[in-house]
């Protein structure tokens, strides 16, 4: 038995050994992932950018010497150029000190940095209150409105709309690649190629036919998640379908271009460390540097998770995101077109 076990094992190994796309999963992939992670929270951003109106001179001295935070301050004339600021995502939040009561009026679609802000806000309000004598300590906080966004928003609320793109895209190129997979293995495929019907219609006939379940895979999973687990929607519900909806068709038209490089089921699965971990780290779910954000502008997730918390954490219309919907609809034509031209280069062989 342990002969028959050995040889067994060793003949896997063999296999393997001759596998150099499957020994590159195993042994680089998770080096390549890892190192990812390792430069985006050692590279993450501590600018940290403030508004002010009307706040004395000592505040701002205060929050622009905090040890931990590199601290930009913009100043405003009144509490309505804070606010639009706000919005325009000038900066993440404001101190308001233009009425008698201080306020800090704060960004709620964003958790981390609300918890920046505040940081650096109150720490300055500490430095002042300790250098001053006993009877004039400030003890009350200050009182703080939310712009955008909401008090009591959870984990869920924050990054809910973000793995809510990650979701449907993961799904969408993982089912559509391999179902285009099964085409070509199948045999169907080179059928349908030797007749004389078009490789371009032959792409958009099976990109409107796994769309078409894709889409509704997107609508149930959106409507489900919205209505059944709560994530609440500041914006249109209707614009949050559409996203979704171009976000299954760039994932499935780029799951059908990915297919087509490979030969097994398997080596379809091989590509998500390489085509998907990647875009989640770099989509926009976690505060990047300026290196990587840049970097995360070439990934087709990053509009989505763009798209998505526009929409369901700050209410923005559709003007507000057509440059997402834009991309996402190029790329979703660039992956179709060389995919086309894939299939001609395999029809040559």
């Amino acid at each position: 038995m342990i002969m028959r076990i050995r040889a067994l094992a060793l003949r896997i190994l063999v296999q393997i050994r001759h596998d150099k796309r499957t020994l590159g999963l195993i042994l680089i992939a998770p080096l390549f992932i890892m190192t990812i992670v390792y430069f985006i929270f050692n590279a993450a951003d501590t600018k940290v950018n403030l508004g002010i109106v009307n706040v004395e001179d000592e505040y701002v001295y205060e929050m622009e010497s905090n040890e931990k935070f590199t601290v930009n301050i913009k100043e405003y004339n009144s509490s309505e150029e804070g606010k639009k600021a706000l919005k325009d995502e000038e900066v993440i939040a404001v101190l308001d000190m233009s009425e008698e009561e201080p306020v800090i009026l704060l960004d709620g679609s964003e958790a981390s940095n609300i918890k920046q802000a505040l940081t650096i806000i109150n720490s300055a309000k500490l430095n002042i209150n300790l250098n001053k004598l006993p009877m004039e300590i400030e003890m009350d906080d200050w009182e703080t409105k939310y712009v955008l966004g909401k008090e009591d928003s959870s984990m869920f609320d924050t990054f809910g709309a973000g793995m809510l793109g990650i979701i449907i895209f993961f799904l969408v190129f993982l089912i559509g690649g391999i179902n285009f997979l099964g085409e070509r293995t199948s045999g169907t495929l080179e059928k349908l190629l030797s007749t004389p019907i078009r490789r371009i219609e032959i792409v958009l006939g099976y990109t409107l036919g796994f769309g078409i379940l894709a889409i509704l895979q997107s609508l149930i999973f959106t409507l489900y998640v919205v209505h059944v687990l709560n994530l609440e929607v500041m914006g249109s519900i209707y614009l949050v379908v559409l996203i979704t909806l171009l976000t299954a068709v760039t994932a499935l038209s780029l799951g059908m271009l990915l297919s087509t490089l490979a030969n097994s089921e398997f080596q379809m699965v091989q590509f998500i460390p390489i085509a998907i971990l990647p875009q989640i780290f770099l989509c926009g779910i976690f505060k990047l540097s300026g290196g990587w954000e840049i970097a995360g502008h070439l990934m087709p997730l990053y509009y989505t998770t763009e798209a998505l918390n526009e929409v369901i954490l700050k209410g923005r219309t559709i003007s507000y995101i057509a440059d997402d919907i834009l991309v996402l609809l190029a790329l979703s034509i660039i992956f179709i077109t060389i995919n086309t031209l894939l299939l001609k280069f395999k029809r040559a062989l």
